[in-house]
């Protein structure tokens, strides 16, 4: 490392696995929310990308997906050989139910994401 952390001319970047940087698309129709979600992830050092759909989701570049899975069919953003973070209103346990038989791998309330993603993330990441 040079001065002010700048790397030496030369010196490739630490690859993506030592920097913990992943490439998540967050699924979340909701705007506001899904927002929050894409600040929340940019901030902890991720490359997010929102979209409102699957179909409309860059799903080949993912490492990660964050999907409200009350707006979006789960079956269409599991098997893809991708993580998938799932979230659902609190009251709907069905819901979360039918996530996880769809293949989600981790379903939370969204009071549970608002308050632990970036670790719910990591969890996912280093699986």
């Amino acid at each position: 490392m040079g001065p002010a952390g700048e790397r030496a001319r030369g010196v490739p970047p630490a690859p993506r696995a030592l920097t913990g940087v992943a490439r998540i698309v967050v699924i979340a129709p909701e705007l506001l929310l899904g927002t929050r979600i894409e600040e929340t992830l940019s901030a902890a050092g991720h490359e997010v990308t929102l979209s409102p759909s699957a179909r409309e989701a860059p799903l080949d570049a993912a490492q990660l997906l964050v999907v409200d899975v009350e707006r979006e069919d789960p079956k269409a953003v599991t098997g893809l050989g991708v993580p998938v973070l799932g979230f659902y209103p609190h009251t709907d346990d069905e819901l979360r139910q039918t996530a996880e038989a769809a293949g989600v791998d981790l379903v939370v309330p969204r009071s549970r994401l608002a308050r632990e993603m970036p670790d719910l993330v990591k969890r996912l990441l280093s699986a």
